[in-house]
């Protein structure tokens, strides 16, 4: 599905596209992979991994989500957008309001005109858990450029379409809390803001093969969310650093206790199949497609991180952090 495409992703030297990159070109043969992003130097780190060059289809592009222009002249003959620049860290997006409005709103509003005056096949947003019920600037953002995308497939005669994924807490990633127990424990003391508090967790390379997936089977309007494992932060505190004094801190300016990824007024709209749960539009544009095994959630089903069936263990925890890179 994405051999002999032309790819771009947005935010493409963050966590996610580098991972994004490193899949496609393993596992596809894709006529061009063009990493968008504004910061030169990562862009040049990542040219030290996956170089460009007339024997390689990984291609660089200097830009800003911020402006339309710029979008427009990258997406010139690009067939599919994976849009993952955002602001992402929640005390960042706390103290500076404006600029989360423009990356994550505007910016995700940007990458949608341009997609669609340019004829681009299909564009992937990837969201966040919290943008369910968002108690955060950052989750209300996310919830904004969800909407942005899901209401565009109005706007595009059949020519572009446009979808979501929605998931949880990537283990590893910046502002994780995993790397942060992992330096603490040397001193014998870490730190948890509340002991109840619960997440998703999701590794990088399991995001970015659930967005490839995706990509495949969308047909423009549904929001994608995988099945995934929760645990209790204090799970997670003893496999990192057992018998370590904790100090509890408090929960910072914008966080929940628990996380919900799909809330009950979505799931009268959900379906599920295997592995993950599609929440499709209520607009009249939308026609069902067939998934395999598809059936409806039940009613005032809520998917949320303390009531998931699915809670790991310490031993768990512990073989996952393993698998990753940190």
């Amino acid at each position: 599905m994405l051999t002999d495409k032309t790819i771009l992703v947005t935010g493409g030297t963050g966590s996610f596209g580098r991972k994004f990159v490193e899949v496609v070109l393993k596992d596809f043969k894709p006529k061009k992979i063009i990493v968008f992003s504004r910061d030169e130097l990562k862009q040049h780190q990542m040219r030290q991994v996956f170089p460009d060059g007339p024997n390689s289809p990984v291609r660089y592009f200097i830009g800003d989500v911020r402006e339309y222009e710029r979008l427009k002249r990258a997406f010139h003959g690009v067939n599919i957008v994976v849009h993952a620049a955002a602001l992402k860290q929640v005390p960042a997006c706390e103290y500076n309001p404006i600029e989360a409005i423009k990356t994550n709103i505007e910016g995700t509003k940007n990458v949608i005109d341009a997609a669609i005056d340019c004829g681009v096949e299909k564009v992937m947003t990837i969201s966040t858990d919290k943008a369910v019920n968002p108690i955060n600037l950052y989750g209300a953002t996310k919830l904004c450029a969800e909407k942005l995308t899901i209401q565009s497939n109005a706007y595009s005669p059949g020519i572009t379409k446009l979808s979501c994924t929605r998931y949880g807490n990537v283990i590893g990633s910046r502002g994780s809390v995993v790397p942060l127990f992992l330096k603490q424990r040397d001193t014998g003391k870490i730190t948890v803001t509340d002991k109840r508090m619960t997440r998703f967790w999701i590794t990088i390379e399991q995001g970015v093969r659930f967005v490839i997936k995706c990509i495949h089977m969308m047909n423009g309007g549904e929001i994608f969310v995988p099945k995934l494992p929760s645990t209790n932060i204090m799970t997670i505190a003893e496999a990192i650093a057992p018998g370590c004094e904790i100090e509890f801190v408090g929960i910072r300016p914008g966080e929940k206790i628990n996380e919900v990824l799909i809330s009950e007024d979505e799931s009268r709209y959900t379906i599920e199949i295997d592995d993950m749960y599609i929440i499709q539009p209520a607009f009249q544009w939308w026609s069902m497609p067939k998934y395999a095994n598809a059936k409806k959630v039940p009613e005032g089903f809520k998917y949320s991180s303390d009531s998931n069936s699915y809670q790991l263990t310490i031993e768990e925890v512990r073989n996952l952090i393993k698998s990753i890179e940190l």
